[in-house]
């Protein structure tokens, strides 16, 4: 997944997410609430499903990863807190260059990128929101996910997200 095919779709993805945001922060009264607290650690815990999905780390196990259409949901939940994260600092359009590099290693992979939700707790600035953003891209593409697959399946999981609203999940 390269930077700029995610380019080209990113402004749609976040405004869907905006969308999305404010029906969930509407529906549950949070629209005057900072969120960014539950947001970090929501992504933590998607991040940590992820890494389960793949199996990557787990060497004492001979059982496969899991289908690569699960591990692409998995990926995308990721997606959508990144996103609601970077709207929650205020960010109107994330520009993304192609400055980043990621590790080969999907378990070291893995760890730049809970450093980087650590590090933007610790510091709420857009440097830190585009390096997590970054090395969840390079995880992507580690994982083999084209920009079109992440596209599709976060537009998929959007729906459900508002599906799962209505029906007061």
């Amino acid at each position: 997944m390269k930077v700029e095919e995610i380019i080209m779709n990113i402004e749609k993805l976040l405004h869907m997410q905006k969308k999305l945001d404010q029906h969930i922060e509407s529906e549950h009264g949070l629209e005057h609430e900072d969120l960014v607290d539950k947001k970090i650690l929501a992504l933590l815990v998607e991040t940590g499903e992820l890494a389960n999905e793949t199996r990557s780390f787990k060497f004492w196990s001979k059982k496969s990863p899991s289908a690569k259409e699960v591990i692409l949901e998995e990926y995308v939940d990721g997606i959508h807190f990144i996103l609601s994260l970077g709207l929650e600092m205020g960010l109107k359009e994330i520009n993304l260059d192609e400055n980043h590099t990621g590790s080969a290693d999907l378990n070291e992979q893995f760890l730049h990128v809970y450093k980087a939700i650590i590090d933007l707790r610790q510091e709420r600035s857009v440097r830190h929101f585009f390096t997590l953003f970054h090395h969840y891209l390079s995880l992507g593409e580690i994982l083999g996910f084209s920009s079109g697959d992440v596209f599709d399946a976060y537009v998929e999981k959007n729906n459900v997200n508002y599906e799962r609203q209505k029906e007061g999940y």
